[in-house]
This record gives C-alpha cells, structure tokens and sequence, in this order.
C-alpha cells in the first residue's frame, strides 16, 4: 500500500508511519508532498491519504490520525491505546494530556531541527516509538499486575 501526507512531519505523522509498518502493512510505502498537492497525487499514485484536513484517517475531534488508524484497523491492544494518548497529547491539545506527550513533542521537534528529510525522520525516530511501545506494554502488564 501507498499512503500520502504532508512534507515536513513531526509527531502524528511520524507515529502514523511507525504503527502502519509495524502493525498493518510492513511493506507500506509512504509519500510526504506539500499540503496542496496531496489530494492530486494520492489520486494519481493510488495512495492513502492520512493526518490532512478532512480525510477519513485525520483528526477528529480530540482525536488525533493515530486514533483513526488504531479505529480503522481495529488495533486494540492496551499498549497502543496508551501510547495513542501519548501521542495524542504530543501532537494537539486535548482535555486530559498525558504526561509523555511534551517529552514526545520536544524529541519531534528535536528531530526536525536536524535538518533531516521527512524519510530520514522516519527511519530515526520509528527507534523511539519501539521504545514508547515497549514501556507501554510494560507499564499495560504491571497494571493488569496490581
């Protein structure tokens, strides 16, 4: 599968990536455009589009396109919902952040003050949200402990 979004990624369209290879196509291929060339070239290529105004796999709500896809796929497992709410509160403004959020955001935003392109991004940071995934499973394994 092709999936598109908007050049220049941070936190969501980072995550977004990270959770499609690792849990519902490892073979995806992703494409970062300027914002208003995306909805012409996901035509054009067959590809996906995700995290851009008023697409299906978008924010909604406080929801953000990592809660879409986890919907979409019907990826329910406890440590994913965790870290969505991470990334949830890395990525906008909801009502009850989660605490990791800022520290998510700073690293995407450290990451993107390297200079690298969106590609390189991806391939540096999917190392941080195996780490975020594993201590999310974790932390899900002790609760389910007490």
């Amino acid at each position: 599968m092709k999936w598109i979004t908007r050049e220049k990624v941070k936190v969501d369209r980072v995550a977004c990536p990270w959770l499609i290879k690792k849990f519902v196509d490892p073979q995806a291929e992703f494409i970062f455009v300027p914002v208003d060339q995306v909805s012409a070239r996901a035509r054009e290529v067959g590809a996906t589009p995700y995290d851009i105004d008023g697409c299906e796999l978008g924010h909604h709500g406080e929801e953000v396109s990592f809660d879409s896809i986890l919907k979409k796929y019907r990826l329910a497992d406890p440590a994913l919902l965790l870290l969505a709410q991470i990334v949830r509160a890395a990525d906008s403004h909801p009502s009850d952040p989660h605490p990791a959020g800022e520290g998510l955001r700073w690293v995407a935003f450290g990451f993107s003050a390297l200079g690298l392109g969106d590609h390189e991004i991806l391939e540096s940071e999917f190392i941080v949200y195996d780490a975020l995934y594993a201590e999310c499973q974790r932390r899900v394994a002790s609760a389910g402990k007490a």
